[in-house]
C-alpha cells in the first residue's frame, strides 16, 4: 500500500468517523404520561407536570417528548396504553392513578413509573416499602 493512499483512507476515516457517531446518539428522551381519565379532565394535570419539568430543566419539544395516552375512563385500555409507551422506548412512566401505575408496573420492571396515588402504595402493591420504593 503506498503511504498517500494510507493517509487518505485515515483521513478520510476521520472526517466520516464524527458524522457515523452522531448519527448514533439517541434523540431526545421520552417520557410516557398515563390518565385513566380524559385529556379533558385532566386540564390542569398535564399543564402542572409540563411545568414542573420546565422547573428541573425539561422542556417539551426542545429536550424532552412526551408521550400522553388518555384511557377516558376505560381502565381495561390502560395496560394496552402501557404496552404502547413501551414501544416508543420511554424513559419513564408517569402514571396519575393508581390504576394507571399498576398498569405500567404490569407492564415492565426496567423503568422507572412515578405515580400519583392516595392510597398506601405497599398495601396496592406498587412498592414493597416505603423506606426503598
Amino acid at each position: 500500500m503506498r503511504r498517500r493512499d494510507f493517509i487518505k483512507g485515515v483521513a478520510g476515516s476521520a472526517f466520516t468517523w464524527p458524522i457515523a457517531t452522531r448519527a448514533q446518539q439517541p434523540g431526545m428522551p421520552i417520557v410516557g404520561f398515563l390518565s385513566a381519565r380524559s385529556q379533558k379532565d385532566s386540564m390542569n394535570l398535564a399543564p402542572a407536570f409540563r411545568a414542573g419539568l420546565g422547573e428541573i430543566g425539561y422542556n417539551e419539544g426542545q429536550n424532552v417528548t412526551i408521550e400522553y395516552r388518555w384511557a377516558e375512563g376505560h381502565y381495561d385500555r390502560l395496560p394496552e396504553f402501557a404496552g404502547e409507551l413501551l414501544a416508543h422506548r420511554v424513559a419513564a412512566i408517569v402514571a396519575s392513578s393508581s390504576a394507571g401505575a399498576l398498569a405500567a408496573k404490569a407492564a415492565t420492571s426496567a423503568i422507572p413509573i412515578v405515580f400519583l396515588t392516595g392510597e398506601d402504595p405497599v398495601q396496592l402493591g406498587l412498592v414493597s416499602t416505603l423506606n426503598r420504593p
